[in-house]
């Protein structure tokens, strides 16, 4: 019985040993041995043998890109204003024997390396550039946090600032100048629209007014050509037919009351060779028989 327990005490002892002798890691994590308190050297992923009760692994060490939001942060501007500023850090551990003994907790350094940074950046920028400023910002907290953290065996990817937060005073002052730039604007549309509305406007009643009094002078000419032809027709048609002078008389009788019916005939232009026709149609009405025609006439006057 005793020695059953004697190799139960001795089987569980190997199987303690053989558990520290042996260690598995992770990919992307990295482990520290130290032999009797110093650093012997650094595990990568994989099986790894150790001596047992005799060296330790430290808590293994993530090598992957990880992102710290750090909260917000009260900066003074140099106009003498309170904003609270919050980042978000992107870094990586490129060597994990300097982030084990050169730092003692690296995450803590940078939050308040960060803050640091952060004081003295902003507090030589006035409000207005802080606001159009957050590239210039990033990369001046990425310089200085590579150059610090470089030792530690960290890399600093990015550093993006989330929010920046100005007091509520503020805020409110800040909503009414760009609620009043936005009314500026639309006025100033407004007006331009209004002025355009009326540039075509005016084009268009010029371009109407053009076209109209470009159709009555073309109506215009074309009634005075009309009126031109019908009166060289009417004229060849009187020569051609050897109209007799009181037969001309009788039709301007006829036309009078035609000529007299507008307002602004005041004057009218009796041609000297109407006269006589008139005369002449006068004396042939005033001479009896049938054969008192112009043509009579003409025999009697033949004489003379």
């Amino acid at each position: 019985m005793a020695g059953l327990i004697v190799l139960l005490a001795v089987a569980f002892f190997v199987l303690v040993v053989v558990l520290r002798s042996i260690r598995i890691v992770p990919q992307a994590r990295a482990g520290i041995v130290e032999r009797l308190g110093r650093y012997h050297r650094t595990l990568d992923a994989g099986l790894a043998l150790l001596v047992p009760f005799v060296d330790r692994v430290r808590p293994l060490i993530d090598l992957r890109e990880q992102v710290v939001s750090f909260p917000p942060q009260p900066v003074i501007t140099e106009d003498n204003l309170v904003l609270g500023i919050d980042t978000v850090v992107y870094f990586q551990v490129n060597d994990p024997r300097a982030a084990s003994y050169e730092i003692a907790n690296y995450i803590q350094a940078i939050e308040q390396l960060v803050v640091t940074t952060l004081r003295n950046v902003i507090g030589g920028m006035t409000l207005e550039d802080t606001l159009t400023s957050r590239d210039k910002i990033n990369a001046e907290l990425r310089t200085v946090l590579d150059e610090a953290t470089g030792k530690w065996g960290i890399r600093v990817n990015r550093v993006e600032i989330k929010s920046i937060d100005p007091p509520g005073s503020i805020q409110e002052a800040m909503e009414k100048q760009m609620r009043a730039e936005r009314d500026r604007r639309a006025a100033i549309l407004q007006a331009e629209g209004y002025k355009q509305s009326q540039i075509l406007t005016a084009e268009g009643e010029k371009q109407s007014a053009i076209l109209r009094a470009e159709g009555q002078r073309e109506s215009q000419v074309l009634y005075a050509e009309g009126q031109s032809k019908a009166i060289e027709r009417v004229f060849r048609a009187i020569h051609e037919g050897d109209a007799d002078p009181k037969l001309l008389a009788y039709q301007y009788l006829q036309m009078l009351p035609q000529i007299a019916q507008g307002e602004s005939n005041k004057v009218w232009i009796i041609p000297s060779e109407f006269t006589q026709a008139l005369g002449q149609l006068g004396s042939a009405i005033q001479s009896p028989g049938d054969g008192g025609t112009g043509a009579g006439g003409r025999d009697r006057a033949a004489p003379a």
